[in-house]
């Protein structure tokens, strides 16, 4: 029997990543988990490898309707849950003169709004000692170029986390968050021309303590201790950065 055998867990943003990464540990490990994200070929492939323990979801983590749309889907399919992990997110660079209304319209809403109701909505899901895990960044303590409208969105997350924490407390849920510093997951290649990309790989793992960026996998384990073992843990924020918000 897997250490996480017959628990629920709901996953936002897990077709790609970290939260690929999450499922795929918690399903090796006995645990029955929906994904969702925006593109169905994605989820589709996801789904297709993680196995028959998992169900994919396709929506726009940042709209209500979708939101709503998730909620009753997941109580058709576990009823209560056990660990949620609301980590869909996009990245965005601009520099501060060049950032456009649009692009902060939308770090803000995908990044801090989509999670906000995301718990909420799926709250009233969650079994008494459940846990809830948020994605901030470490773009939210440091002060980093290019990234203004992201670290915003995050620094808001972190807030929200502390206090969703408080305001869950009474039903014994707990709400911690995961910040990744680089994280080789695959988001730069998808959101700069490679050539860039590949230079901001380099370029951060000469800054980061270790040396290195980190792999999916090592979040992956935090979040499943932070959902499921950090059983007197809660409001926190858990590094995941190679030293680099701390050193």
């Amino acid at each position: 029997m897997g250490k996480h055998e017959g628990k629920h867990v709901v996953i936002t943003g897990g077709s790609s990543g970290f939260g690929l990464a999450t499922a795929q540990l918690l399903v090796d490990e006995g645990a029955r988990v929906l994904i969702t994200g925006r593109n169905q070929a994605a989820l589709d492939s996801a789904r297709d490898r993680l196995g028959e323990r998992a169900f994919a979801v396709c929506g726009d983590a940042a709209s209500l309707p979708d939101i709503d749309a998730l909620a009753d889907r997941v109580k058709a399919e576990f009823g209560t849950v056990d660990a949620l992990f609301a980590n869909a997110g996009v990245n965005g660079f601009a520099p501060f003169e060049a950032t456009s209304e649009e692009l902060f319209d939308q770090l803000l809403v995908i990044n801090a709004k989509g999670p906000y109701f995301t718990v909420q909505k799926l709250a009233p899901l969650l079994g008494e000692g459940s846990g809830v895990v948020l994605t901030t960044s470490v773009a939210n303590v440091l002060g980093l170029p290019m990234l203004s409208a992201y670290a915003a969105a995050k620094a808001a997350l972190r807030s929200m986390t502390r206090s969703l924490a408080r305001e869950l407390l009474p039903r014994k849920i707990r709400v911690n968050a995961v910040s990744p510093g680089p994280i080789d997951s695959g988001i730069l290649e998808k959101t700069m021309p490679q050539e860039a990309a590949e230079q901001t790989k380099a370029q951060m793992t000469a800054g980061n303590p270790m040396l290195r960026m980190g792999a999916p996998g090592e979040v992956a384990r935090t979040v499943a201790f932070l959902a499921f073992d950090a059983t007197y843990t809660t409001g926190a924020e858990f590094p995941v950065d190679g030293g680099g918000s701390q050193l």
